[in-house]
């Protein structure tokens, strides 16, 4: 008898794309066929986000996508997990006659029992505490190719933002042991990637849970020791937490990317107030100038909420000369999502959608000038790349990411080569830029 294909289309942050990678793992391991066909798939998975309202309707589109299956595929069961199902579950199960199944972002374990189910007719709703321990050794199936995987190194928040429905989709923050990101690491460098991306909802924060301070300079050290790993990247570093001594380890360790994540979301001091966001300008300012003495040829990211409600004219004007000053290297401009179940949801003064979509456009044509001049500036030099795979535009050009680049978030660099293996760390020269991509070629060695 053939085994249950399963798809899965997973939504939303690389950390619900961690999730996604363990429940396909527990999947595998329960004797289930993945598939990346979900024509083809008995049943379909979808691990959906639910940070902000675009993140919802793209999860209900892609629901009622993956329903068609049922009529025009093979799709016997169509399960929705992860933050939607966490924060709508009951509402999904009653609305929805075409889930077969919910599952919540502290039970994916259970994604099994869920599906088989499922498969025999039965609607079934498991959604219970968040608090989910990622302390189990879970099995895993990394989507992203064996020369790249995210690492989660912590889970759940315990910030609470006035924007932000987190803490209630994902719980308390629950830091994993040393011990285990180390293992897990290790494993991942001996199965042949080159790359790891830590992330958690507030990384720099790593530790205190469990060891009473933080703990990331102790762990970026530990990693760093890994003999088969080039490149250790930290993702969503709050501002308050990151230390000097975390400043000196990413700046002195060579296989650590010079590469800091600063969701600041605003500069303006009484909307930082308003988002009960800790700091100020002039710290934000402060930190930054440290950084870049410390770490000289840093890239910095950052994260922008624009359209807040009580951003006046003139708190939006400091935020375009804070973007114009600062002269970030990579910033992404969300606007502001009006989400029940947080405090600014019943604030005064909400500002209308379509200033919210201007004051986004106008902030990023201010970041992509910058952008532009920093790429410009890379031209004729020579930086590692780790090659990801032929380019989505042709076979014949391939793509891959200098350290000074996220997966998912930045740029790529473009190589007109076709016969580097995926994996391979090539030296590349930049022949030309834009304001996101670069674009070049290898470096022959004397």
């Amino acid at each position: 008898m053939a085994a249950t294909k399963i798809g899965m289309v997973s939504l939303g942050c690389a950390k619900n794309l961690v999730d996604s990678e363990i429940m396909l793992g527990l999947l595998q391991e329960a004797g289930f066929e993945i598939t990346n066909d979900t024509e083809q798939a008995d049943a379909i998975v979808v691990n959906t986000c639910s940070f902000i309202g675009p993140a919802k309707e793209e999860s209900v589109n892609t629901i009622l996508e993956m329903a068609d299956y049922k009529v025009n595929g093979q799709c016997k069961a169509l399960i929705v997990t992860g933050c939607l199902s966490q924060r709508y579950g009951e509402e999904l199960m009653q609305e929805m006659p075409e889930v077969d199944g919910v599952v919540g972002t502290g039970d994916f374990d259970q994604i099994v029992r869920v599906i088989e189910s499922a498969m025999h007719g039965q609607r079934t709703r498991s959604v219970g505490d968040t608090n989910v321990s990622y302390e189990r050794e879970l099995p895993r199936v990394v989507s992203t190719g064996r020369h790249t995987a995210y690492v989660k190194i912590a889970e759940g928040c315990d910030h609470r933002c006035a924007f932000c429905v987190i803490p209630s989709l994902r719980g308390s923050y629950r830091s994993r042991s040393l011990e285990s990101i180390v293992h897990e690491v290790t494993e991942l460098a001996a199965k042949g990637t080159k790359e790891v991306n830590l992330i958690a909802q507030d990384t720099s924060a790593y530790g205190i849970d469990l060891y009473g301070e933080p703990m990331l300079a102790q762990l970026l050290k530990r990693l760093a020791r890994i003999e088969d790993l080039v490149w250790i990247r930290v993702l969503y570093t709050y501002p308050s937490h990151l230390t000097d001594e975390l400043i000196e380890v990413i700046a002195s360790e060579p296989k650590v990317c010079k590469y800091i994540d600063l969701p600041l979301q605003h500069s303006d001091d009484e909307i930082l107030h308003r988002m009960r966001r800790p700091g100020s300008s002039i710290r934000m300012r402060e930190l930054i100038s440290k950084i870049r003495r410390r770490i000289p040829d840093v890239v910095l990211r950052t994260s922008l909420i624009v359209g807040f409600p009580g951003e006046s004219e003139a708190a939006f004007a400091d935020l375009c000369r804070f973007v114009s000053e600062v002269e970030f290297d990579h910033v992404g401009v969300f606007p502001y999502s009006l989400e029940e179940g947080t405090s600014a949801f019943d604030m005064e003064g909400q500002i209308d959608e379509e200033i919210k979509l201007q004051r986004r456009e106008q902030l990023m044509q201010i970041q992509n000038t910058i952008s532009l001049r920093k790429n410009q500036a890379r031209v004729g030099k020579v930086y590692p790349v780790l090659i990801e795979g032929p380019s989505e535009e042709s076979d014949l050009v391939m793509q891959g990411r200098a350290g000074f680049q996220a997966p998912d978030a930045d740029g790529v660099v473009y190589v007109g080569d076709s016969t580097l293996p995926q994996g391979s760390v090539v030296p590349v020269r930049i022949l030309k830029a834009y304001a996101y991509d670069l674009v070049g070629e290898v470096e022959e060695e004397d």
